[in-house]
């Protein structure tokens, strides 16, 4: 299990160093420190290895969601909450960084692997739909307005946490980011209680 663990580690270091085309087995075999023989009893092709790591980011994801989610936070600042893990995650976790850059690899058209990009709409979509359900949004905001004003904020943060900025400044511009963006979405009632600053 521990050599599965550090081959998909390695994968992820791999894909988001080189791409997915430009890695090569042996490569991840190195970084893992692993032989080819025990790559290959635990992944017949790289393209599983790219799968385990897609898997991994999922679930990296998924329980990000679950721990603010389950901080009896709103909907809406969960999606707060989650925006500064990502923006700490894209600066940490290999395989976040890994999983957005499978996202954009294309063979012709179509992307090659699952879209993580997609992965956090449907998240982005999910939350705002239940902040409308639970009355924090905004009546006259619509529902394009605020699903496309966040989703277009998320690929920013990825953008921001790719340059050399420091992590304190990082954390700071996603906090004024939301500064700005609850007036719009926010319903007033709900406004002033959210919290744009990270989760302490």
């Amino acid at each position: 299990m521990e050599t599965r663990r550090r081959l998909v580690v390695a994968a992820a270091e791999m894909f988001d160093r080189k791409g997915y085309a430009s890695a090569t087995l042996s490569d991840i075999a190195r970084v893992a420190q692993v032989t080819k023989g025990a790559l290959y009893f635990h992944f017949a092709s790289k393209g599983d290895l790219a799968e385990a790591v897609q898997a991994a980011g999922s679930e990296l994801l998924r329980d990000a969601v679950r721990r603010h989610r389950g901080h009896d936070n709103s909907p809406l600042q969960t999606l707060i909450d989650v925006t500064h893990w990502l923006a700490t995650a894209l600066r940490q976790e290999p395989t976040v960084r890994a999983n957005f850059r499978l996202s954009r690899e294309r063979d012709g058209r179509r992307p090659v692997f699952t879209d993580f990009h997609q992965r956090w709409l449907s998240l982005t979509s999910s939350l705002l739909e239940q902040a409308r359900r639970a009355g924090e949004l905004r009546v006259e905001a619509g529902h394009l307005g605020p699903h496309t004003l966040v989703a277009s904020a998320v690929c920013g943060i990825e953008a921001l946490a790719d340059t050399d900025m420091p992590e304190v400044e990082l954390t700071e511009r996603v906090s004024a980011l939301w500064g700005l963006l609850l007036p719009g979405l926010a319903a007033d009632a709900d406004h002033g209680r959210l919290r744009t600053s990270p989760p302490s």
